[in-house]
């Protein structure tokens, strides 16, 4: 299932990341599908098992993977998951704004500058 080139650039998890990722998208992954335990997918791929740990690790805090405790590591339903992960960042960042000063005002005229882009 996987493809990990030992001599490339990109790092190893980086490569199980975005293969996963690729898998998703395309939907040869689907939601809830169970993945390769992580000890099961290092041996298979003769790296080191927190290597495939990290990989899993972004995954699940970007919000393509979720963890059943003694259950194993499914793909995430991206239609919520991903939204929640993207709602919480938008208000990450809202929060950050609002403490260096910008009003609600200034909020919403950016808001709006957005929106205006759209149609054009």
């Amino acid at each position: 299932m996987f493809l990990i080139n030992l001599q490339g650039k990109e790092s190893i998890y980086e490569q199980i990341r975005s293969q996963i990722v690729k898998f998703i998208e395309t939907g040869i992954l689907k939601p809830n599908d169970k993945l390769p335990s992580v000890r099961s997918l290092a041996q298979d791929l003769g790296i080191n098992p927190n290597t495939v740990m990290k990989a899993y690790q972004e995954l699940e805090k970007n919000g393509y993977i979720y963890t059943l405790n003694k259950k194993g590591v499914f793909v995430a339903d991206n239609s919520t998951e991903k939204s929640e992960v993207h709602k919480r960042d938008a208000l990450n960042m809202l929060r950050t704004l609002k403490e260096e000063g910008f009003s609600k005002n200034d909020l919403s005229l950016l808001l709006e500058e957005v929106f205006e882009e759209e149609t054009c």
